[in-house]
């Protein structure tokens, strides 16, 4: 009876146990993506479910912000291999609790699984060929608009050969008798006999989705599409987004700077223009006040896109720079001017290199 009472009670444990690991939210049917999505799938499901459910665009719903905040959560996971791996195996609340590696009942139980067998070994690791880095030139406008490029990949691909070779080599410990009754453990390696196989490049396209936000530096991946191995996987092919100059926007995070030079009449008088942004719309810009020259505009969320969230923009920001006249004026003109400007004579010496 005491023994039935202690399954029954390890039993419970187990399934406490299993409905803490279980518990949580589906991060999948949040994005409504399947469990086999691709990174690039995960991403393009996030910027779609987040334009629609920002709570900017759904005021008045109770709700808006906790659904927001579970999709960036889900998003936050599915987007990095590594929680994304830990979640397929534990759930959210393996997650939660940090419990990174092997089988959930293998520290419980201290490395013997409930289930048969013993936790805690570690898989064999595969070989695997090396990743391949390239650069990718993108203008401003591509990464504020987005974009599709295609790019041709010649990538080497294993076919048979005739022959065979040697494949699979490991270290094992093998038994030497060196006399009567004397032996010694040595360790030998052992290699399989496989098909030959001989390295062929063969032409593939490959898509690449310029996303709206993306930046300097950031790395678009194609698992499996890099250095192949004879033995084992192949690497990554990762492409590392390099902006290009642009002739009239200068980008620092999100925000983008720009010079206008107007003259002096504007200047002093107040101006009303447009500047073209980088996917064609216009900027309105009214100023009624005196510019002098350094004066800057802020024009808010007219910036670049926020990668993460393509609903939220950045700063644009106009300094503003005067084209003076040349030539000389005449004393009545000069006259003029004072009157009109009615400034006394003033001179300031200063250090402007410390900024004093």
């Amino acid at each position: 009876m005491a023994s039935e009472v202690s399954r029954l009670f390890l039993a419970a444990n187990i399934l406490l146990f299993l409905v803490q690991v279980l518990a949580g939210r589906d991060f999948y049917q949040i994005l409504g993506v399947p469990r086999s999505a691709t990174k690039n799938q995960i991403k393009k499901a996030y910027r779609k479910l987040a334009k629609e459910m920002h709570p900017d665009k759904n005021k008045g719903d109770e709700e808006a912000e906790e659904r927001f905040q579970d999709l960036g959560a889900a998003y936050e996971v599915l987007s990095d291999d590594d929680k994304r791996k830990i979640y397929n195996k534990h759930g959210e609340e393996g997650l939660n609790k940090g419990d990174m590696n092997g089988d959930p009942f293998s520290s419980f139980f201290g490395g013997f699984s409930p289930f048969g067998g013993f936790g805690g070994q570690q898989e064999q690791e595969i070989p695997r060929g090396g990743d391949v880095i390239m650069d990718l030139d993108v203008t401003l406008e591509e990464l504020y608009t987005g974009n599709f490029v295609e790019v041709v990949r010649y990538k080497p691909v294993a076919k048979p050969a005739s022959g065979t070779r040697k494949c699979n080599c490991r270290q094992e410990m093998q038994t030497i008798q060196l006399g009567p009754g004397r032996f010694q453990m040595m360790q030998k390696e052992v290699c399989d006999d496989c098909p030959n196989v001989k390295f062929v490049n063969e032409e593939k396209v490959l898509e690449i989705e310029i996303e709206p936000g993306m930046r300097d530096g950031q790395e678009y991946p194609f698992v499996s599409e890099g250095e192949p191995h004879i033995d084992g996987e192949p690497g990554d092919l990762r492409f590392q987004i390099k902006q290009l100059p642009h002739k009239k926007f200068e980008r620092r995070g999100d925000d983008l700077y720009t010079n206008v030079t107007i003259s002096l009449q504007d200047a002093l008088t107040g101006f009303d223009m447009k500047i073209k942004h980088l996917d064609g719309h216009k900027v309105h810009i009214v100023r009624e006040k005196i510019t002098w020259p350094g004066a800057r505009i802020r024009k808010k969320s007219e910036g670049m896109p926020n990668f993460e969230n393509n609903n939220v923009k950045g700063t644009l920001i106009i300094t503003f720079d005067i084209d003076f006249p040349k030539g000389e004026l005449s004393d009545e003109d000069k006259e003029g001017l004072k009157k009109i400007l009615d400034q006394s004579t003033k001179t300031t010496v200063y250090n402007g290199l410390r900024g004093y």
